[in-house]
């Protein structure tokens, strides 16, 4: 799936005589480490990563036993143009096997559970929806002809509800489109613009949930843990349940350099950062401020701060072109959802959803129940989908958009059920209750997580709002992470994490190596033909014809 070529980076002669520091533990952070150690050769030992949690991995997470039952705050799903992500993969070898590498598992993987969905919604309770048509009237095609062809400054602060008419929200490709990417109404019409040129070759099989790759385990197991074991063996240091509370930044000769970082927690004090040494700093948290409910308790959403964010704020007084994270976290109502797990004792709940769904498990993807109230969906995962997951014991993943609104059968929030009412919910949709009884006593626990971020990222915003990844007269200073602005590329993947860590230390080591440009499959006349007649219904091919004459032509 690697389809860039990688040019040797240049030699930096005092490599071994810097010190990186990595401010967040996450994906992006982890990728930083692998370049800097793979492609500057910079030893392992000169580079610092400090999580506040006592886990690396940040939103890529999985964690919990047999006995009390997982916990998955969320899933990252993949695609084949994901090169940056693939690039840090196909360097690490793979736990289980060391002569394969993740990218190898995952691509082995992939071939075996090819996503294709039979039921991807669910009306009226226990009744499948015919998905096969996306329900898009002439006016909604013509104002995403319109979205495509605005440009993208011209949007700022312009939702997603402002540009499409009120009845686009009843159509299946909303559905579709909202649950795989996890958009509201009131978000930013300028990142969904994004989203449709970037995926365009996903369209005709974005009912299905088809060209969708995923990992063997969730990602913390098939991903985290393995190149944290990378990094472990060429003696990176991990300084965890540490916090970067502040940073000092200095002007010399006309450029910004980092000099002191100041920490809290079990390794609290400062670090003395010189002008050759390197800082990475993740801005802002799509899981900053999460708690967690079980069975018998909801989750407490939490509304204060994140520290994540609070650092954010900190460096932009202290240098305003540093971005707007008031743009992102300002109103967590509109950038919260929640996230369930439940754990079961044996397979019959999943038995019964094959019988359902008539997709084998590993292979459906989202089912969405279109009707609830909070806008519900779950996926059943290849099994098992933890490493220390027994085979007597299964996991399903699922969430809700709308946290706030009252259930169809149990008549409270989902941000005020406990994890039994949430299941008791989903057996409604699923029209099982006759069977809770027997349902309730296969499940161990349902774990929920309720994050007051995680869709931040989608809020509306304007330029600059998002700073470049190497802010313009800065020497030492990379910012990485999901609100750093790398030009045509999608928040909400592991491959903008990724692709800010290697534009970060590929630009202030001057390697002569850049990340590769994101995917862009509109300017493949194919791809947007094939595109254009998945949107439109048969009795619209004509005017499909028609428009797309004037496109190619130049006129619209």
């Amino acid at each position: 799936m690697l389809n860039y070529r990688r040019t040797t980076p240049r030699k930096i002669p005092d490599i071994k005589e810097r010190k990186a520091y990595f401010v967040g533990g996450g994906i992006a952070s982890l990728a930083g480490a692998v370049f800097l150690i793979r492609d500057a050769k910079m030893p392992g030992k000169n580079i610092y990563i400090i999580e506040k949690t006592p886990v690396n991995g940040g939103c890529l997470d999985g964690s919990g036993t047999p006995e009390n039952g997982y916990l998955l705050r969320g899933g990252r799903m993949f695609e084949e143009h994901y090169e940056a992500t693939w690039d840090l993969l196909g360097s690490i070898p793979s736990l289980d096997d060391p002569e394969k590498t993740i990218l190898d598992e995952v691509v082995e993987f992939n071939k075996e559970y090819v996503g294709s969905s039979k039921c991807r919604l669910v009306g009226t309770p226990g009744k499948k929806v015919d998905f096969s048509k996306y329900g898009l009237t002439v006016r909604h095609l013509n104002e995403m002809n319109e979205l495509i062809l605005t440009p993208e400054e011209k949007l700022a602060g312009i939702t997603i509800e402002q540009w499409f008419s009120k009845d686009f929200f009843e159509t299946n490709f909303w559905y579709f489109w909202a649950t795989m990417f996890a958009f509201q109404p009131w978000h930013s019409v300028a990142e969904m613009r994004r989203y449709m040129l970037r995926f365009m070759h996903l369209v005709p099989g974005m009912n299905r949930i088809e060209g969708v790759k995923r990992t063997p385990y969730n990602q913390y197991d098939s991903i985290i843990l393995p190149i944290q074991k990378w990094l472990q063996e060429r003696g990176v240091n991990f300084i965890m349940g540490t916090t970067v509370v502040d940073v000092e930044i200095e002007e010399r000769d006309g450029t910004k350099y980092v000099t002191k970082l100041h920490l809290k927690g079990q390794h609290g004090g400062t670090i003395e950062v010189n002008p050759k040494d390197l800082v990475f700093i993740t801005l802002g948290s799509m899981v900053d401020n999460s708690t967690y409910g079980d069975f018998n308790h909801p989750p407490v959403l939490n509304r204060g701060e994140g520290d994540s964010w609070r650092l954010w704020r900190k460096l932009v007084e202290k240098d305003p072109a540093l971005g707007n994270p008031d743009a992102f976290a300002s109103d967590i109502d509109k950038t919260k959802w929640e996230s369930f797990t439940i754990t079961f004792r044996g397979d019959r709940f999943l038995k019964m959803l094959e019988e359902f769904t008539g997709n084998r498990t590993g292979t459906g993807g989202l089912v969405t129940f279109k009707d609830s109230s909070w806008l519900m969906s779950i996926v059943a995962f290849r099994q098992p989908h933890f490493r220390n997951q027994p085979d007597d014991v299964t996991v399903l993943w699922g969430y809700g958009l709308f946290v706030d609104k009252p259930g169809d059968y149990i008549k409270k929030p989902m941000s005020q059920a406990t994890g039994k009412e949430i299941f008791l919910e989903l057996l409604y949709h699923l029209g099982w209750l006759d069977r809770k009884d027997e349902l309730l006593e296969t499940v161990i626990n349902v774990r929920t997580a309720m994050m007051p971020y995680i869709t931040a990222h989608f809020m509306p915003r304007k330029p600059g709002d998002r700073p470049p990844v190497v802010p313009e007269n800065y020497g030492n200073l990379a910012l990485l992470g999901q609100y750093v602005e790398i030009p045509g590329e999608c928040v909400f993947t592991v491959e903008y994490s990724v692709k800010s860590a290697m534009i970060g230390v590929y630009t202030l080591l001057d390697l002569g190596r850049e990340a590769p440009p994101a995917y862009t499959p509109y300017q493949e006349i194919p791809v947007l033909l094939k595109a254009a007649e998945t949107l439109v219904d048969d009795d619209k091919k004509e005017l499909l014809k028609y428009s797309l004459s004037l496109f190619l032509s130049g006129k619209l």
